[in-house]
């Protein structure tokens, strides 16, 4: 059996959180796939991941405590995501968040006309598939992937106490 190495998965976390991240941009700017809200949302935790690893391999303090902090990013991106399918496979309906095009309190009647007029992406609504599947649904996966590999680390690094 293989020697379970938490700091390779950390890297490969890392790595693919990276990826994830220079992946979307290019499918927003290059190829002109625009994202809706809820997709923008699903990015904040790969931005959490990789400064959190960052935390950990430099710091070298309080890892069982980044790493339960990386549980819980992957946690609130597997509900987010799950939460987003829904929406794609009218399981449940678009939120707020779906439609606003700013958050700001400070909206003027031009902003809202352009609002108006300007077609709003849809969570609804599926762009772009990678083999058939939507980012989300990947995004699923990936996150539930994570979060039994971090599960796996947490007990490694309680084994070691």
């Amino acid at each position: 059996m293989f020697n379970f190495k938490p700091e390779l998965y950390l890297k490969i976390i890392f790595l693919f959180s990276l990826i994830a991240l220079i992946s979307a941009f290019f499918i927003e700017y290059v190829l002109g796939h625009q994202p809706c809200n809820l997709c923008l949302i699903e990015r904040i935790p790969y931005v959490i991941s990789i400064m959190i690893i960052i935390a950990i391999f430099f710091i070298k303090k309080n890892q069982k405590f980044l790493v339960l902090l990386l549980i819980l990013t992957f946690i609130f991106s597997f509900a987010i995501s799950f939460y987003h399918y829904g929406i794609e496979q009218d399981f449940f309906q678009e939120s707020s968040v779906c439609g606003a095009k700013s958050l700001d309190e400070s909206i003027t009647k031009e902003d809202l006309l352009k609002q108006l007029i300007e077609k709003p992406i849809s969570c609804r609504d599926v762009t772009f598939r990678i083999f058939g599947f939507s980012l989300t649904s990947i995004n699923i996966m990936i996150s539930l992937l994570f979060i039994i590999t971090l599960l796996k680390i947490l007990n490694k690094y309680e084994k070691n106490k």
